[in-house]
C-alpha cells in the first residue's frame, strides 16, 4: 500500500485532492469510452454536475464536494471501483485543510 504522505502532491489542500479526483474520473471515462453524458445519466446525475466533478469545481473557483451516493454511483456506471477513483492521499481536513 502507498504511504498517503509521499504519494501526495506539494498542494496538500481539499482543491487538490478534488482536482485529482476529476482527472481520475475523467480517465475513467476516457477508458471505458463513455460521453460526460452518459456517466451522467447511469449515474443518475445532471450532466452538467458531472462536468464540474470532472474540472474539480463546483463553480469557478469553488472545489467540488460530491456525495458519498454520487461518488459510488459514477463508479458503478464507469464500472470501477471507488477506490480507483480517490487520489492515493488524502488531505489533513482536521487541519481546515
Amino acid at each position: 500500500m502507498l504511504d498517503p504522505v509521499s504519494s501526495s502532491p506539494a498542494d496538500h489542500s481539499w482543491d487538490a485532492f478534488v482536482r485529482e479526483l476529476g482527472v481520475n474520473l475523467q480517465r475513467a471515462r476516457h477508458e471505458s469510452g463513455l460521453s460526460q453524458e452518459r456517466v451522467a445519466q447511469r449515474a443518475g446525475i445532471a450532466a452538467n454536475t458531472y462536468r464540474q466533478y470532472e474540472k474539480g469545481e463546483s463553480k469557478p473557483g469553488s472545489p467540488a464536494n460530491m456525495s458519498m451516493r454520487n461518488a459510488l454511483a459514477l463508479s458503478q456506471a464507469l464500472g470501477v471501483s471507488l477506490s480507483s477513483l480517490l487520489p492515493v492521499w488524502a488531505p489533513d481536513l482536521t487541519q481546515g485543510g
